[in-house]
């Protein structure tokens, strides 16, 4: 995902909220908080959008603690089989967990970051193969492939990331493409 100022992905991954706790007092910007208060006090728990969080953060009135989505549950899910772990449910409806995930590695020390690069990387990875599989499974059952392929597809589509999701219809799309060409091949020998 690029963090190009006109990327939809990046703008929606900034969106995202982290729990940031203040060190100092704020005045008259409570409402960030959502709530009646007009200051925020110092120790107050506050969730943020990143975009915000940046100048907060190395403003150095707040720290942030990792969010959920990288927390160590869900490592150790991923580590486990990182197949069955439904990403787009630990983010939010755009399902932008990589996107999230490059956008909190941005404001960790480099240890932490790396920490974090090497959960997207083995995720990804260890999800790629099946994201294909499944592309090319459902794109060869074409549409009169069984009256449950819809729901299954649409099931395991709705688990994955944008990211993966994108790569999906890509993989999808080239085996369709693939088999009316050989098909189309097929004819023109016989």
């Amino acid at each position: 995902m690029d963090n190009d100022y006109f990327s939809i992905d990046a703008i929606l991954a900034e969106n995202q909220k982290i729990q940031c706790t203040f060190k100092v007092d704020i005045p008259d910007m409570g409402h960030l908080g959502g709530g009646s208060e007009r200051d925020i006090k110092s120790l107050a728990k506050v969730p943020i959008p990143i975009w915000l969080a940046y100048i907060v953060l190395y403003s150095d009135w707040a720290d942030f603690s990792i969010p959920t989505p990288f927390g160590a549950r869900v490592r150790n899910a991923l580590k486990a089989e990182s197949r069955s772990v439904k990403l787009s449910g630990l983010v939010g409806a755009g399902g932008l967990w990589y996107g999230f995930g490059k956008m909190i590695m941005d404001i960790l020390s480099d240890e932490q970051a790396n920490e974090i690069s090497e959960v997207l990387t083995k995720t990804f990875r260890g999800r790629l193969t099946e994201v294909v599989d499944q592309a090319q499974h459902f794109a060869a059952l074409g549409p009169s492939g069984g009256g449950s392929s819809g729901d299954t597809s649409l099931s395991f589509r709705e688990g994955l990331d944008s990211t993966e999701r994108e790569l999906f219809a890509l993989a999808q799309a080239s085996t369709k493409r693939t088999k009316r060409w050989y098909e189309g091949n097929n004819r023109t020998r016989r």
